[in-house]
């Protein structure tokens, strides 16, 4: 009888991410013959190699890339130690390559991979292992976004980023419209040179913090939107939604926006087309590139935001298996 009352949609989410920690069942995709090749779509590869390799096909349609390396809630200083170098070195590979002129490649953070975790020293561990990775890619010539994580590390997030914006004043940061918060962080944020992507949000939120329904939510973006288009920053509008993209779309013209002074963005292997038309049309278009050994995760909860892609996963497992 309980069952009945909820909603489908979220008992299929919290399915997948059920999935997400099952060892055996990450043992038995990973070593299925076809799941390299399915994961392909979604995921830029295990090496740096691979990431540089997925970012230049990208950048050959016209579209700009920001990359991830994947893994987060790291425990281990060696291991956030392990994640900096990683970055270090995807940004010399992607220098060499001629990626990162005008911010072409960026990188992505997430600071709880660099050790923000880490008990009393956690935030200066991370803060420290970001301004290293934020020193590289000056010296490459390209800009950090940093991600925002779930709620509870949404203040410090944001205190790393004034931090790194005293060096590096072109840091990007993330704001999550199911936040209730989000729309003053939008106006704090909107000044001259200040780069924000503005998502939905992924975790899962108490309704204390977080619109639990998913049309406040869509209401909350378009009303960041409004006060990031009309702000003099430079807006990163990550959606997959064609109505959302549409009211952006409005709202910059309205707002007498240059193509160059502000972009979209989307995850890669989602809505390729879409990615292409609006690369085409003279916008710029941005893909967030995930590669490393920690894939698994992402791609699972990638299934639990949008369940149509598990869909796809398995139809691909079915007639390739």
């Amino acid at each position: 009888m309980v069952l009945a009352n909820l909603d489908p949609s979220q008992v299929l989410r919290q399915t997948i991410l059920g999935m997400s920690r099952n060892d055996q069942l990450r043992s038995a995709i990973e070593k299925a013959p076809v799941s390299r090749d399915i994961v392909k779509r979604f995921v830029g590869g295990v090496s740096s190699s691979d990431a540089v390799r997925t970012a230049t096909e990208l950048v050959d349609t016209r579209r700009l890339v920001t990359i991830d390396y994947l893994g987060e809630d790291t425990l281990d200083p060696a291991q956030a130690a392990h994640t900096r170098d990683a970055y270090l070195d995807l940004l010399e590979h992607l220098a060499e390559a001629g990626l990162t002129a005008d911010g072409t490649v960026e990188v992505s953070l997430k600071l709880s991979a660099l050790g923000q975790a880490l008990g009393r020293d956690g935030n200066r561990i991370a803060l420290d292992n970001a301004r290293a990775i934020c020193q590289a890619a000056a010296n490459a010539g390209t800009t950090v976004t940093l991600d925002m994580e779930d709620h509870t590390t949404t203040d410090l997030t944001l205190s790393v980023l004034r931090d790194l914006r005293q060096d590096w004043p072109w840091v990007g940061a993330v704001l999550q419209s199911y936040l209730y918060r989000t729309e003053q962080d939008c106006r704090d944020l909107a000044h001259e040179g200040s780069r924000v992507r503005l998502c939905k949000g992924t975790y899962k939120e108490p309704e204390s913090v977080a619109f639990p329904d998913k049309l406040d939510v869509d209401r909350s973006y378009v009303r960041c939107l409004k006060i990031l288009l009309e702000g003099a920053g430079y807006p990163m509008i990550a959606t997959h939604d064609p109505r959302l993209v549409e009211i952006a779309t409005v709202l910059a013209a309205k707002a007498q926006r240059a193509p160059d002074t502000y972009e979209f963005q989307m995850l890669l292997g989602i809505r390729p087309e879409e990615q292409l038309r609006i690369a085409a049309g003279g916008a710029r278009m941005r893909v967030y590139l995930p590669y490393g050994e920690e894939w698994y995760g992402y791609l699972m909860r990638r299934m639990a935001e949008r369940p149509q892609n598990l869909g796809f996963f398995l139809r691909g497992l079915a007639t390739k298996g």
